[in-house]
């Protein structure tokens, strides 16, 4: 693992439970070069638990780097020897999960973005994390959680983990989170965008690397985020639900690669090739064909017969045992013209404003507390 053989993270696709699976990562690098990939997060329990599995959880094509690793867990001893378990896998970074809401994460598993109340915690882990590998480590948050929402508080937290550990990328989901039950999905949508913090920390932490994330679904969103100095974006549902569109334009259009002219009736041919060699490959029907063929919707979306090769796959999963035979069942439905056609240039640029307001309401420049300046200082000279 060379991490420093791949362009930079300046698009990256989030970690999306049950959805950026090997599957979907596989797709998605037959129509990305470039892109980030992260992984579902991972318990770091799992991960140790299944020591003698390990390619179930861990495995990946050398297709899909840079890859990154997301594992989540509140005990440093788990998050110590996962990241060992890991290492022969050769991930170019490890990330740990401080942003995920859900109730089985952040309310009976006491991790996720439940640790972000914990910023010495959080140090440490990093710490024990940073000693048994030798990737890159970085931490996903939020922007504060329930009432812990200033941004000195959240400024309090990045400095804590990052003056007491090696992190130096922090990636952060604009909102807050609130652990009162309401669903992960919610969680998305309630608590407001709060990008002003987000541009705030570029000014007040200038060493350190932070990417954005949350409410971005284009690429046009994209370059206006970088256009305001934000070192990396990271997309999630957009990069899922509408892929093609999402994915395709990505190297043209953000890391200025030419344009590759591939066609989703070619991507289909080559992921045909991996679906058919993996179904049914841990036993008790798993993956099923349905698992493989779940990432690919979102390449037809918008497009002419996709309600209907849709509907037709479903219908299809019952009597068909391949995926090859499935495609040869139902992809009728999709004119030609659609999948033969390649992915386009570098679209033309929109101007979006998104975020320029942001610099408008940047919150008061944050000035660590005296004490904490002071345990700096002893740890730099311990």
């Amino acid at each position: 693992m060379v991490v420093e053989q791949y362009l930079p993270p300046w698009f990256s696709v989030a970690p999306m439970m049950e959805w950026t699976d090997n599957h979907y990562r596989t797709m998605a690098r037959l129509v990305t070069k470039h892109a980030w990939l992260y992984t579902e997060m991972l318990a770091a329990e799992t991960i140790v638990y299944q020591e003698k599995n390990l390619d179930r959880f861990l495995a990946f094509s050398p297709d899909q780097h840079p890859i990154v690793l997301q594992i989540g867990g509140n005990n440093l001893e788990n998050l110590a020897k996962a990241t060992r378990l890991a290492n022969s896998y050769g991930y170019d970074e490890i990330n740990l999960n401080c942003g995920c809401p859900s109730p089985k994460v952040a309310g009976h598993g006491c991790f996720g973005v439940r640790l972000m109340l914990d910023p010495k915690f959080v140090a440490e882990a990093m710490c024990v994390i940073a000693a048994n590998t030798d990737a890159p480590v970085s931490v996903k948050c939020r922007i504060g959680v329930d009432d812990h929402d200033s941004y000195n508080q959240l400024c309090d937290f990045i400095y804590k983990v990052s003056s007491e550990s090696p992190t130096r990328h922090f990636i952060i989901h604009s909102r807050k989170a609130l652990l009162n039950g309401i669903s992960p999905a919610d969680n998305r949508k309630i608590p407001p965008l709060k990008y002003e913090y987000f541009y705030a920390l570029l000014r007040d932490f200038p060493d350190l690397r932070f990417t954005i994330n949350g409410g971005i679904n284009s690429i046009d969103e994209v370059r206006a985020a970088q256009k305001e100095g934000a070192h990396g974006v990271m997309v999630g549902r957009a990069a899922y639900h509408n892929s093609w569109s999402m994915l395709g334009s990505v190297d043209t259009a953000i890391y200025g690669a030419p344009p590759s002219g591939v066609t989703r009736r070619q991507v289909l041919e080559k992921y045909q090739v991996y679906a058919d060699s993996v179904i049914g490959m841990y036993g008790n029907s798993k993956p099923s064909l349905r698992d493989l063929v779940k990432p690919l919707y979102g390449l037809f979306w918008g497009e002419p017969g996709n309600g209907v090769w849709k509907r037709k796959a479903d219908s299809a999963f019952h009597q068909c045992k391949t995926f090859k035979s499935l495609m040869e069942e139902t992809i009728m439905a999709i004119p030609d013209s659609v999948l033969d056609s390649p992915l386009a240039d570098s679209p033309s640029i929109i101007h979006v404003d998104k975020f320029a307001d942001s610099k408008n309401l940047l919150p008061l420049p944050y000035t660590p507390k005296e004490e904490e300046q002071e345990q700096e200082q002893e740890l730099l000279y311990a």
